[in-house]
């Protein structure tokens, strides 16, 4: 009796003469040269690209040795690719003069991208708070949105991801205090000419959070009376407005009379010569930029203090 050849399943010829080595690195990313004119920014993306000196080091790099690790992208549906990683190494080609770059094409929903988005990004040096703030609250979210969607799938073995155990993961990822967080993704709730000043340095973090909590037209009145008067609120000031923006009795002229006061010294004046710094800092270097690296490493230390006093 012959037998059937129904079930015969035959190989094919390209599976017959590929050679393992082949087929695992089908299975793995592939590496694509893309377009520049085909690669889009994220949506919202909070990390400023700027031409400072740092891109055009990259961009002598990007010369000389091409581009070293591909960006990420996502497929779009109305075709190119979103950058998921990758915004800095793509203008550093722009202005090399290629027209293309090396990048892994992943297939990420958005809260996928967020995430990869944001960690490629908090990694670097130089990051403004404003652009940290707006960082973590979209890794937040989207770290609450997987939860959620675990829930509606396999509610019987995952774990909602709420709003407390999404902001460990955030912290413990980012090396911060869940307070530390916190204070940061309040900065968001700020009005963009005072986000600025947080920014340049003109506003400090600790005052700024607590400014935070005012109404828009509370921190208008702020911006104007800050423009006035020349002076930027100390915490015990910021404090105070928060507290008469609270009990409904703050003002447009108490603003201004209490960013008019005279402010006392909290600590007596230290001054360091010129030949004392010079030692720590490249001959380059001018008054106003050991200033700003000094300033930052107080900041750093009075970050780690506050992180040590909260655990």
């Amino acid at each position: 009796m012959k037998s059937s050849g129904r079930n015969i399943s035959l190989t094919s010829y390209d599976d017959l003469f590929s050679t393992e080595e082949t087929r695992q690195a089908d299975a793995r990313e592939q590496i694509q040269h893309i377009s520049l004119s085909e690669l889009h920014p994220f949506k919202d993306h909070p990390f400023r690209v700027i031409d400072d000196d740092r891109m055009m080091e990259t961009v002598e790099s990007v010369k000389e040795y091409g581009v070293l690790v591909p960006a990420i992208a996502r497929p779009l549906e109305d075709g190119g690719y979103e950058i998921v990683a990758g915004h800095r190494r793509k203008r550093a080609c722009e202005l090399a003069g290629l027209d293309t770059m090396p990048v892994i094409v992943r297939d990420l929903d958005d809260d996928e991208s967020v995430i990869i988005m944001v960690d490629s990004n908090l990694q670097r040096e130089n990051i403004l708070p404003s652009e940290r703030a707006k960082a973590y609250q979209m890794k937040l979210e989207a770290i609450k949105h997987q939860g959620e969607r675990r829930d509606l799938t396999c509610a019987q073995v995952g774990h909602k991801s709420d709003g407390q155990k999404a902001r460990d993961i955030v912290a413990e990822e980012a090396g911060e205090s869940k307070s530390q967080i916190q204070r940061f993704i309040r900065l968001n709730n700020l009005e963009q000419p005072l986000r600025d000043k947080v920014d340049s340095g003109e506003l400090a973090f600790t005052p700024a959070v607590e400014l935070s909590y005012l109404k828009p037209e509370e921190q208008q009145w702020l911006q104007n009376a800050l423009e006035v008067t020349q002076q930027t609120p100390s915490l015990s000031q910021a404090q105070r407005i928060k507290k008469e923006s609270k009990e409904g009795t703050l003002s447009e002229q108490g603003v201004m009379e209490i960013m008019s006061e005279e402010k006392k010294p909290l600590y007596n004046s230290v001054t360091l010569s010129h030949d004392t710094l010079k030692k720590y800092f490249p001959k380059s270097y001018t008054a106003k930029q050991m200033e700003k690296v000094i300033i930052k490493l107080l900041d750093n230390w009075l970050r780690s203090r506050q992180r040590a006093q909260e655990r």
